[in-house]
């Protein structure tokens, strides 16, 4: 399941930057009728400056996309590796080797929340009378460890949602500026002005909101993706603090008897 899901990572975040690739090539093979460089230089300045922001908010999401996915794959790298480890250490007693275990795999979710809580545990000053608040400050530390991870692997999500969010509308900003200023030119140009240059005009304009389409779609789907990763990983998290909770339980009342 873990490598079936590695799997389907790498080919969803290959899929969506195929998707910005296929929207030149779709252009590009329509030739003369719709050639993206003549356009452009028939566009008015506000029409291309709205072009202009749609370019950057779709490298900021590829960014945005591309930054995530490595993210979330090292996590999972780092966890499989980490996660057999640390049981082996911890069948044995060892905390001090289960907390250098955890140092060496940082990049993985799970390592960083039970980092704390074993760290926790274990420099924990105290008589055996107050083991009770020594599992409970672990316990805290997990809450707040997980609560950190969890906002951090939601970094430049929210972007990337207003980003799906606002793009069409944006490039539905330029259509509707390039349409008026067609319809001006048809004014100002009166009966020499023909349907033709109008109906050019107004397909050039269209073009913002395919664009506008065109990067609002891969963000709309990386950022679903890339949620529900969250809410597995989040799921995860809460499992091994239980888990770590119970086992330093178990040892408390070993140590006890």
């Amino acid at each position: 399941m873990l490598f079936a899901s590695l799997a389907q990572s790498v080919s969803i975040a290959s899929v969506s930057a195929k998707i910005h690739v296929a929207a030149l090539w779709v252009f590009e093979q329509q030739g003369s009728s719709l050639n993206l460089i003549e356009m452009w230089g028939h566009m008015g300045w506000p029409a291309r400056i709205v072009a202009i922001v749609l370019f950057l908010m779709s490298a900021w999401s590829m960014g945005v996309m591309i930054d995530r996915w490595l993210a979330f794959r090292a996590a999972r790298r780092q966890s499989l590796q980490f996660a057999p480890a640390l049981g082996g250490a911890l069948r044995e007693g060892k905390i001090a080797e289960a907390i250098r275990i955890a140092d060496r795999n940082r990049k993985s979710h799970l390592a960083r929340v039970l980092t704390s809580g074993l760290q926790e545990y274990h420099n924990f000053d105290g008589p055996a009378e107050v083991a009770d608040e020594k599992i409970e400050a672990s316990r805290r530390a997990l809450e707040r460890t997980e609560a950190i991870v969890h906002a951090e692997l939601e970094r430049g999500l929210s972007g990337l949602a207003t980003v799906g969010s606002t793009a069409p509308f944006v490039g539905l900003l330029g259509t509707v500026i390039g349409i008026i200023d067609a319809f001006a030119s048809l004014g100002s140009g009166g009966a020499g002005m023909g349907f033709s240059a109008v109906s050019r005009g107004i397909s050039e304009a269209l073009v913002t909101t395919a664009l506008g389409l065109f990067v609002a779609i891969p963000a709309v789907m990386m950022f679903n993706y890339f949620s529900a990763k969250i809410k597995a990983f989040d799921v995860e998290m809460d499992n091994s603090a239980s888990e770590l909770v119970d086992y330093l339980l178990k040892r408390t009342l070993l140590s006890k008897g």
